[in-house]
């Protein structure tokens, strides 16, 4: 029921690093990697402040998100950014989602 969603003008260069950055989302919310699920893009159009320097747009959706460690995931999610993609934290807009359980859909049924 997690789903990340990255959106940057970098290109990941070892699809491998897509495995560690679930792994790690996974074990961040305290839930199952089996429930996560992972979107890259990679966009060259993009900018921000003006210019195209690496950049990234995360959205990290789960049902019973923690809202009181939002300050936490966002550290850690622009830390796996800068491992990974080489994107400064500076750079970097994350936004955070907590459905309700009726409004996110998963194999034929509602949570």
């Amino acid at each position: 029921m997690p789903l990340i969603s990255i959106e940057t003008n970098q290109l990941l260069e070892n699809n491998d690093s897509l495995k560690s950055i679930s792994s790690a989302v996974a074990k961040l919310l305290g839930k199952p990697e089996s429930y996560v699920m992972l979107k890259y893009e990679h966009n060259v159009n993009m900018l921000f402040a003006g210019n195209n320097q690496a950049l990234a747009h995360i959205k990290l959706k789960s049902l019973g998100l923690p809202e009181n460690k939002t300050t936490l995931f966002s550290k850690e999610l622009c830390l796996l950014m800068k491992t990974y993609f080489n994107v400064p934290s500076n750079r970097i807009y994350i936004e955070f989602s907590n459905p309700e359980r009726h409004l996110w859909g998963w194999d034929s049924a509602t949570f």
